[in-house]
């Protein structure tokens, strides 16, 4: 069985610092994907460096084929040394999951990966082979994954959360764990939600006044789920019907995005179109109802709102208002979640044909702009981590 590998991370900076000291670096490759975690040296600019170098370092020479003592080998004598401590030193935590479900993870000086399992809905704590590389007491552990279960890696940012603060020793491995069983059982969290869910409770069990830099990688092995979405008519009328037959015709559930588009998988399905009016929201289009699709909405107006809602939940740390708002029965919330969390793979079918309903409006609605938005859609999903094919017509 193949699966898709789900990849979500976040951090909180260390206060008063404009660099975070913890890197992430993420490779995807033919076979599977390479995320390392890294955490520099004291915090700042010279934490950066540190966990960066060491990041890349080892994702790039993985990727290619090198072996673990030869990554140790080039990071030791790549970072530069601090004049303070006379050291250059840089934890990591590497994981490589491939597409069948094996997993193998490297640890060095970070706390203990979680690892969650669907089918037990709790947390285990892996307990792994220590091997001496390089004069470095490197932990390895393998595990094989199946649909919704996770690997959680942590900084011990999160680990110390809330020390002297709100929690006399810290927040603990075993009540992270406890915390994160909460957050994995419920499987519509995605990846991205369990890491931004995570450094929403560290910032506030430090008060909103980090005192270390902290990180979370979330991998979470999924069955593949695929969205197909139509937008805009083609360029040629007579191309209508076979855009239709393919669109129609793809595996996974459907979405359409405008009016046009809609009318016309209407008229060659020969289904009726009708308005939800339990959708109707100020400033939203509401959305219609066809058998046999999973949405339908309007279109400009709508994915200008759900690109907004995208780039929020990519760029903005994770709150209450965030999340409420995917929830809303409204075009764009409905539009945002279903591509957030009800797809692994997104299938674009995109019409080059001006929407004639724009043509004669005062501000006419330029067809470049349409394919803005739709281009910042695609982006934005890629960046979180969605397959994207774009199909034109």
């Amino acid at each position: 069985m193949r699966y898709f590998i789900e990849v979500g991370h976040d951090q909180l900076n260390k206060k008063d610092e404009e660099l975070c000291g913890d890197q992430v670096e993420i490779v995807r490759m033919d076979n599977g994907v390479i995320a390392v975690m890294s955490d520099g040296l004291g915090s700042g600019i010279k934490a950066n460096i540190l966990a960066t170098l060491t990041a890349k370092i080892a994702a790039t020479m993985l990727k290619n084929g090198a072996s673990l003592s030869d990554v140790l080998d080039t990071i030791a004598n790549t970072l530069p040394i601090c004049k303070v401590r006379n050291i250059a030193y840089s934890t990591f935590t590497i994981i490589y999951a491939q597409y069948n479900g094996d997993v193998y993870i490297a640890e060095y000086d970070n706390p203990t990966v979680f690892y969650y399992r669907k089918k037990q809905k709790r947390i285990i704590k892996m307990i792994g082979n220590e091997s001496i590389i390089n004069d470095k007491k490197i932990i390895e552990m393998q595990c094989r994954l199946e649909d919704g279960d996770c690997i959680i890696a942590a900084s011990d940012g999160v680990i110390h959360a809330g020390v002297g603060e709100i929690l006399n020793y810290g927040w603990e491995w075993n009540h992270v764990a406890k915390y994160l069983e909460g957050t994995c059982t419920n499987n519509q969290n995605n990846a991205m939600m369990i890491s931004k869910s995570l450094m929403t409770t560290c910032n506030d069990l430090y008060n909103g006044q980090p005192s270390d830099d902290a990180t979370a990688l979330v991998i979470k092995m999924k069955l593949p789920q695929i969205i197909n979405v139509f937008t805009g008519p083609p360029l040629l009328r007579e191309k209508d019907k076979l855009m239709v037959k393919k669109f129609t015709s793809s595996p996974g559930k459907r979405i359409i995005c405008g009016g046009t588009a809609a009318n016309i998988v209407s008229r060659e399905l020969q289904r009726e179109l009708t308005i939800d009016v339990s959708t109707i929201t100020e400033g939203i289009p509401p959305t219609s109802i066809m058998q046999g699709f999973a949405l339908i909405t309007e279109g400009a107006i709508t994915m200008k709102h759900a690109l907004s809602y995208l780039k929020d939940y990519l760029n903005q740390p994770l709150s209450r208002e965030s999340i409420n708002q995917l929830k809303k029965r409204n075009g764009a919330s409905m539009l945002a979640n279903k591509l957030l969390n009800e797809g692994t793979h997104i299938n674009f079918f995109l019409g080059h044909s001006l929407n004639s309903a724009h043509k004669k409006a005062d501000t006419a609605y330029k067809l470049g702009t349409k394919f803005r938005v739709v281009g910042e859609i695609i982006n934005t999903l890629r960046k979180l981590g969605k397959i994207v094919n774009i199909y034109y017509y």
